[in-house]
């Protein structure tokens, strides 16, 4: 017996993450000898929370699954910002080959696209200021290093996990929790002893709030730590909290009036898109945990849309191979794969196919970019765009 309830890599190789009616139907076509080709979309209808775009990811991933299998996968780039309706996959290959790793390829998809999503609007809602991931400790930890993957490429300049960070190659980032202080029992003590400890290359951020008001210790901490001291971390709970724009403003106005403005005012707890737009002219920096790590999953489906080259799919869906053009303005089209664009049809701008190559002949050939890389994509197209939360 396992001591965890997560699937091990051998296991989503094998099909075993899938739903049974895929091993059912796999079973049933190659008892009948039924073996047909089939060309395949992924697409949402839509996005949670009524939003108009989303940040694709699980990209990476689906590339490792597929490799090595006996089918051509065609995929727009990881980090792209896509719209319900618009094919952001395409698998092509014998049915009974493929059909059982839809649950993984989706699930892969749908959830990191939800996460990057998530990420990318607050870091809009932020007015693109530092926004820092801490949410992995509300999810299972065996996907901790997909949600910190998928919030730094949303857009996030930092994630908490340390193994999600060191497969990145970057590192970690976070500042004390409120435990440090309690067990040393006294605040100031806690933050000179974690500036004689910790490295360093770590920037000196005091958590204020733990047994005194927030601008009072904030001072304290000012005081104990002079020019070392980076920041300090607003984590007010719920219950005190009141008006938290005002409390903002207050450690700032009594951090300034005494010489302080270097000092960063960091919040954290319980944030969302919606009170961080509320203080994002005013707080320096932000914390987010459950509105990035728990975001809601991207509806992906998958749909047979062509067999044995013939045009076929089921209601609802739109046959035939299909490619989606986007200009330099920013307007996206969706078009039959045999129809060519070479400008856009809306402002007469260059276009360019966003659907390319992912695997052929279950190798890999598209280039699979770094987190940072994908990081810097999203947020170019994100200004380039002009998205909004709208």
């Amino acid at each position: 017996m396992r001591d965890f309830y997560i699937a091990h890599e051998e296991d989503i190789r094998a099909g075993k993450t899938t739903d049974v009616y895929f091993i059912r139907t796999r079973k049933v076509l190659r008892k009948k000898g039924i073996r047909r080709k089939a060309f395949a979309d992924v697409t949402t209808t839509s996005l949670p929370n009524g939003w108009k775009w989303g940040v694709l990811g699980g990209i990476e991933e689906v590339a490792k699954l597929f490799e090595g299998m006996p089918v051509n996968v065609y995929a727009m780039p990881e980090g792209t910002i896509f719209h319900p309706y618009e094919p952001v996959l395409q698998i092509e290959g014998y049915y009974d080959d493929f059909g059982i790793y839809e649950t993984a390829l989706l699930g892969m998809l749908s959830q990191a696209s939800g996460i990057a999503t998530a990420a990318l609007r607050i870091k809009i809602a932020a007015n693109f200021k530092p926004v820092y991931s801490f949410g992995i400790r509300h999810m299972h930890p065996a996907i901790a290093p997909m949600i910190d993957r998928s919030a730094f490429i949303g857009g996030c300049d930092g994630v908490s996990g340390v193994l999600g960070a060191e497969m990145m190659g970057e590192k970690a980032v976070g500042t004390m929790p409120h435990a440090l202080i309690l067990t040393v029992g006294d605040q100031v003590e806690a933050w000179r002893y974690f500036d004689e400890v910790v490295e360093p290359e770590v920037p000196r951020t005091a958590l204020v709030d733990t047994l005194c008001d927030e601008k009072f210790e904030a001072l304290m901490a000012a005081e104990a730590l002079g020019e070392r001291l980076n920041a300090v971390r607003l984590d007010t709970p719920s219950s005190r909290r009141g008006n938290f724009r005002r409390i903002i403003e207050e450690v700032r106005w009594e951090l300034n009036l005494r010489g302080y403005d270097w000092v960063k005012v960091l919040v954290s707890g319980g944030l969302d898109e919606e009170s961080i737009a509320e203080i994002a002219d005013i707080a320096d920096a932000f914390g987010v945990g459950s509105a990035i790590a728990s975001a809601k999953p991207v509806d992906f489906s998958l749909d047979i849309v062509e067999v044995e080259g013939k045009p076929m799919t089921k209601r609802g869906k739109l046959s035939g191979r299909k490619q989606v053009y986007r200009c330099e303005n920013g307007h996206y089209h969706r078009v039959p794969a045999d129809r060519r664009l070479e400008k856009c049809p809306v402002c007469g701008a260059k276009v360019e196919p966003l659907l390319k190559p992912l695997i052929e002949n279950g190798e890999i050939v598209a280039e699979l970019p770094k987190a940072r890389e994908i990081r810097e994509y999203v947020l170019e197209q994100a200004k380039r765009f002009n998205l909004t939360l709208e």
